[in-house]
Formats: C-alpha cells, structure tokens, sequence
C-alpha cells in the first residue's frame, strides 16, 4: 500500500474550507425548513379560510330562514321569551346557569414558531454531531497512521 502524504496547505485548505462548506449547508437547511413552514402555514391557512368560508355560507342560509320566521307574530313571540326573558301575565322565568367547566377548559396548540424551533435545534445537534464523528475519524486516522 502506497501512503499519500497530505501537505501541509492541503490541511490549512481543508481545515478553512470545512467549516465554510458546513455553515452553507447549515444555512440552506435552515432556509428549505423555513420555506416549507411557511407553505405548510399557507395550506393550512388555506383550509381553514375555506372551512371559515362554508360556515359562513351556512349561516347566511340560516339567517335568510330567520328572518322569513321573524315575519310570523307567534314565533315573535315565543323568541323573545326564550332569548330575552319576556313573559306573558302570570308566567315566571327559572335561568339555570351555563357548566362553569365548560368555559374554562383551553386547548394548547403548538404554533409554527414552535415547531420551526423545535426543527431548529434538532437540525442544530445533527450537525454538531455530523462535526463531531468527522473530528473523532480524523484522530482515529492519525492514529492508525503513527501505530503504522
């Protein structure tokens, strides 16, 4: 087997070049996570306008039925009663309070700042473990080369 000598700029170029080489890939990484963040975010953005968007269409179809049924007197009526406590002689009005729990539970949403930070820092300890298996096989090869 024949040994090659690697020169001394050869090492200084590698040595400059390495660490340029990795920042650049670091930095395109970074950018190709943050452009599909942000048409993951448009998608869902996307959807949701339409789901928003069917909503409203229903309820524009039941406000047209609304107010057809605010023409009739009796049904008049009886809506004012339901929805603001009128009465009629002799009737009394019971309210029973809304579940108090109900009001207070809360969903917890992961935001997309917290999923790109999340993609960050992992994206961050590949690399530095990327850094670091290339630093222990350089030893290792240096080693193998002084036993020889």
């Amino acid at each position: 087997m024949a040994n090659k000598k690697v020169t001394k700029t050869a090492k200084r170029r590698l040595t400059v070049i390495t660490p340029i080489v990795i920042i650049a890939i670091g930095y395109c990484a970074f950018t190709l996570v943050a452009t599909v963040n942000s048409i993951y975010k448009l998608h869902h953005e996307e959807a949701s306008l339409k789901e928003e968007l069917n909503d409203l269409k229903g309820k524009s179809e039941d406000l047209k039925t609304e107010i057809n049924k605010l023409q009739d007197k009796d049904y008049v009526a009886r809506y004012a009663r339901e929805n603001y406590l009128y009465t009629r002689d002799g009737e009394y009005v019971i309210k029973v309070p809304a579940d108090e729990e109900e009001k207070k539970t809360k969903k917890i949403e992961l935001t997309s700042d917290h999923i790109m930070y999340g993609i960050f820092v992992l994206g961050t300890l590949i690399l530095f473990y990327i850094i670091l298996k290339i630093i222990r096989r350089r030893k290792n090869k240096k080693k193998k080369g002084r036993k020889k």
